[in-house]
């Protein structure tokens, strides 16, 4: 029975190490990113007040992978699609 809980708390180890990995690397993003890219990615940004940054630094730090690839894209600002938005375009 000791085998058995050898491997789990070995493959605990595992999932935390990595948990670990994902959040460093997503903190190494997010100071790259916040200072100058992230109004690239949405100019709104450029003219908010400094603390947002801070504000959004934890998502930012969450969602590197999709953020990082939206920078290296160079993908525009996303418009939101809804109904209202839609009726009001079509009139």
């Amino acid at each position: 029975m000791s085998g058995e809980r050898t491997v789990s708390v070995d493959a605990a180890r595992v999932i935390v190490a990595l948990f670990e990995i994902y959040a460093l690397a997503g903190v190494v993003f997010a100071a790259l990113f916040l200072p100058r890219a992230v109004a690239r990615l949405d100019p709104r940004v450029a003219g908010a007040p400094r603390t947002l940054r801070l504000l959004i630094l934890p998502g930012v730090a969450t969602l590197w992978p999709v953020l990082a690839w939206r920078w290296l894209a160079g993908t525009p600002t996303p418009v939101e699609r809804n109904p209202h938005r839609t009726k009001a375009a079509s009139q």
